[in-house]
């Protein structure tokens, strides 16, 4: 696989690997834990950029999913490697952020998930919309890519 073979630049990857817990009764990896891997991903990313829960708490916000998009290209199996690379896309440096995300397949590059999230930022005490804090601006919109 080459640079060439993500959608976006740059990517922040996080590896994964296909275990017997992840595979359903079609004999695939579930949907459900494509989802969950994306979950992980956007995580590691997150932690990578210097923000984590004790942040989160410490500042009274947090960035949370408004909405996700997923569209499932192909499967993965028992036994096989992938990786997910993630991209924050969009901040209106406010109160909105959007992160895609990218699922392939090692052995052969193909592309199995394609997602997009739109994430608000929350007061973490009473779960009301609230302004990105600086360091909301300066973590995560320093890592914003142009698509």
């Amino acid at each position: 696989m080459t640079l060439q073979d993500w959608d976006y630049p740059s990517p922040f990857v996080y590896p994964v690997a296909i275990q017997q817990e992840h595979i359903d009764g079609l004999g695939h990896v579930n949907n459900a834990v494509y989802v969950n891997w994306c979950q992980d991903a956007g995580w590691a990313h997150s932690l990578a950029l210097g923000l984590n829960l004790d942040d989160y708490r410490e500042l009274d916000a947090a960035m949370v999913i408004r909405r996700a998009d997923y569209d499932y290209i192909g499967a993965a199996f028992l036994g096989q490697r992938c990786e997910i690379g993630t991209w924050l896309t969009g901040n209106d440096q406010r109160l909105s952020m959007e992160r895609r995300f990218q699922l392939r397949r090692l052995d052969d590059g193909q592309t199995l998930l394609r997602a997009r999230w739109q994430l608000v930022c929350i007061r973490l005490s009473n779960g009301k919309p609230r302004r990105m804090p600086e360091a909301f601006l300066t973590q995560y919109g320093g890592a914003v890519i142009d698509c």
